[in-house]
Formats: C-alpha cells, sequence, structure tokens
C-alpha cells in the first residue's frame, strides 16, 4: 500500500496533535504537583497525600486534586 500526500499529511498532523495533548497533559501534571506543595490550605498530611496521588496516577490523580484538593486554596485565601 503507498501512501499518497493527503495521507501523508493526514499521519503528520495526528502525530503533532498527539504531541502536543501529551505535552499539555505534561504541563498540566507539573501545574497541579507545584499548587499541592504550595497549597497553604492543606494540612501536611493532606498535602503529603495529594502528591503521592498525583504522582502516582498521573493526569487521573491531577485531575481529582483540580477539582477536589484545590477548592481548599480559594477558601483559605478568602478567609484572609
Amino acid at each position: 500500500m503507498v501512501l499518497g500526500g493527503f495521507e501523508i499529511i493526514l499521519a503528520v498532523m495526528l502525530v503533532v496533535g498527539v504531541l502536543a495533548l501529551c505535552a499539555l497533559a505534561f504541563v498540566f501534571w507539573i501545574l497541579m504537583l507545584v499548587s499541592a506543595v504550595q497549597n497553604p490550605g492543606l494540612t501536611n498530611g493532606e498535602r503529603t497525600g495529594w502528591v503521592l496521588a498525583i504522582v502516582f496516577f498521573h493526569f487521573i490523580g491531577s485531575l481529582l486534586y483540580l477539582f477536589i484538593g484545590r477548592p481548599k486554596r480559594k477558601l483559605q485565601l478568602a478567609r484572609a
């Protein structure tokens, strides 16, 4: 099977798109990890738990932290 020019362009676009999504997921993971370490609304035990969850469960752990762990930061800042 010989690929034509259009198929090659589609394949390259697919590879570039997947690499871009992987890069964005990695940046998101790093941001959530840094946020968990620096979150003043968490106790030391909660902070350790979130960091371990983010490290071991990668993207899923980051999403869980975003929706469950991060709101504590907003509550802490609102009280100050």
